[in-house]
């Protein structure tokens, strides 16, 4: 059989981009992931080196400038980008959640503005729903825009920003008092532009510093104060005609983020298997190499078999998208199992390298602490089985 997690159907274009990028991975990720995250330094050069490659916009149509690719070819992407660190992925997902937003629901002005700088790198996006005292509740969210003439004046703190200081334009979802009866018909999301750096990096708008992570290291996650901050209605996501719209608008997006969710999730658990595979053809014990031993053999069977089905509902969600279909099922399932898989296998990795999976001078020990992030990022495990159930309840309706 081929390698894991390949993907049938690819064109030619998509196998190249993925093996530039795979190429990219094992040269320029791997051998200084590892100085890097225990560092928590930024991937400047690693970042050049993509903003080089076009990775930047790689989903954006090439009318401004992108490589006008797909879903899934971002998601294939983010794997590769994943499999040599996640903090690499993270840099790009919400700037390709933003992106993707201004695509699909951005006014014309928005578009011809914003997209072409997205697409060199130059100006990156963040995404940002969630607040200290909300989690997943999206209903409850304090922040909160009041229109003043033809403007709006935002206030609120907003939580787990990635790319929240690099970033200059962000996703906000805020409530907006549309007269809407439902709570998610009165919310809003307004793009705010802003200087990249910490402190206040507009009028009203800061940046209070980089929350210390236990892993997913080297890209910055943050806090968002507004603080009086006044923006033009023309600021709405869409355009002043789509006030209201805010939360669909972000659901949209964040079905895009959890197939990334679940592409991240594949690309650790693949990076997780080929350490443990290595290793356990190369440390022996009893006289033979550790894969020689059952219940190490075992391990790694089940190890890819988990990994060739988490790529595979990935892969089936991303195409939905790219079809046009609604996929918050399918999107959840795949995040659901990717994430939980991702987690299982690295365990098993770990294991499988004894105590020198302990040591900062193996990489799984890195994986170990990168793996649970994904069990929360885009919707815990329990949300994903809420959705899921909702969706087939629907679909299995006596």
């Amino acid at each position: 059989m081929a390698r894991l997690a390949q993907t049938p159907g690819l064109t030619d274009v998509q196998q190249s981009i993925l093996e530039t990028v795979r190429d990219f991975a094992d040269k320029e990720i791997i051998p200084h992931a590892q100085r890097l995250e225990h560092a928590d330094e930024y991937p400047t050069d690693i970042l050049d080196g993509m903003r080089e490659m076009g990775l930047f916009g790689l989903t954006i149509d090439e009318e401004y400038g992108g490589l006008g690719e797909s879903l899934l070819t971002y998601a294939l992407v983010v794997e590769q980008l994943s499999r040599g660190w996640m903090s690499i992925s993270g840099i790009v997902n919400t700037h390709f959640i933003v992106a993707y937003l201004i695509s699909q629901h951005g006014s014309a002005e928005q578009k011809a503005r914003l997209l072409p700088a997205m697409a060199t790198g130059e100006v990156r996006g963040a995404f940002s729903m969630s607040e200290p005292e909300t989690g997943s509740d999206v209903s409850a969210i304090k922040s909160r825009a009041v229109r003043d003439g033809d403007r709006y004046v935002l206030n609120g703190q907003k939580m787990w920003l990635t790319n929240g200081a690099y970033s200059s334009v962000v996703a906000t979802l805020v409530k907006t008092d549309t007269g809407a009866e439902s709570v998610y018909g009165n919310m809003s999301t307004f793009l705010l532009e802003k200087e990249p750096g910490f402190g206040e990096t507009a009028p009203g708008l800061t940046i209070p510093g980089k929350i210390e992570k236990m892993g997913y290291k080297g890209v910055e996650t943050t806090e968002m104060v507004l603080d009086g901050v006044t923006v033009p209605d023309s600021a709405i996501l869409g355009g002043a005609d789509q006030v209201g719209r805010g939360f669909y608008q972000m659901m949209d997006g964040i079905e895009v983020g959890r197939v990334n969710v679940a592409a991240r999730a594949c690309g650790i658990s693949i990076r997780a298997f080929e350490l443990a595979v290595s290793y356990a053809q190369q440390r022996k014990t009893f006289g033979q190499p550790l894969a020689k031993h059952q219940a190490i053999a075992f391990k790694l069977a089940e190890m890819g078999t988990k990994i060739e089905a988490a790529h595979a509902l990935m892969v089936n969600a991303a195409r939905l998208k790219d079809a046009g279909q609604r996929n918050d099922v399918e999107a959840g399932m795949a995040k659901l199992l990717a994430s939980e898989y991702c987690a299982e296998v690295v365990q098993e990795a770990f294991r499988i390298h004894g105590g020198y999976g302990y040591s900062k001078e193996y990489e799984i020990e890195r994986l170990m602490r990168e793996a649970p992030f994904l069990l929360i990022g885009e919707g815990t495990s329990e949300i994903q089985k809420t959705i899921i159930s909702r969706g087939l309840l629907k679909e299995y309706k006596l």
